[in-house]
C-alpha cells in the first residue's frame, strides 16, 4: 500500500472513532505532510518519537488529532473529508494555472512540487505546478 495513503487513512479512521492520537511509521515526507496539516489546522500536534523494538529502535510520528466543539454530537473532527488523487498506479499532475480551490476554498490540496511538498494555495502563489497527492477539507 502507498505509505502516504496509509497515513491519511490512519488519521481519518482514528478521527472517525474519536481517538485522541494516532501513530504513523516515520518518514521525512510524512513528517513534512503532517507539519503542513498542523499549520493548516487539521492536526493539533506532531511529534517524532522512538520506541524499542525487539532488536532496534523504531521511529514513528505521534499525531494528536484536532476536534471542534459541536453543539449536537459533542465533538466534530477538524477533517471532514479526504480524497486521494494520485496513487502509485496513476499520478495526476497539474499546472499552476490549473490549480482550483478545493471545496470552494474551505479545503486544500497537497502538491509535490519541484520546491518540495506544499499546499495548493502556496504553490499557486509561487507559480508552481506538480503532482496532486490528495485533497483535504
Amino acid at each position: 500500500m502507498d505509505p502516504i495513503t496509509d497515513m491519511i487513512t490512519r488519521i481519518t479512521n482514528a478521527q472517525a472513532v474519536g481517538h485522541e492520537r494516532v501513530d504513523v511509521p516515520f518518514s521525512k515526507v510524512k513528517l513534512h505532510i503532517a507539519q503542513l496539516l498542523k499549520s493548516a489546522g487539521y492536526l493539533a500536534e506532531v511529534e517524532r518519537r522512538k520506541r524499542k523494538g525487539k532488536k532496534v529502535e523504531i521511529e514513528y510520528l505521534e499525531l494528536t488529532l484536532k476536534y471542534h466543539a459541536d453543539g449536537v454530537a459533542g465533538q466534530a473532527g477538524a477533517i471532514s473529508g479526504v480524497r486521494i488523487v494520485s496513487r502509485p498506479s496513476r499520478h495526476i499532475y497539474i499546472k499552476a494555472a490549473d490549480i482550483r480551490p478545493v471545496r470552494s476554498g474551505y479545503g486544500s490540496a497537497i502538491l509535490s512540487t519541484s520546491k518540495g511538498i506544499m499546499m495548493s494555495q502556496e504553490a499557486k502563489k509561487q507559480g508552481l505546478g506538480g503532482e496532486v497527492m490528495f485533497e483535504i477539507w
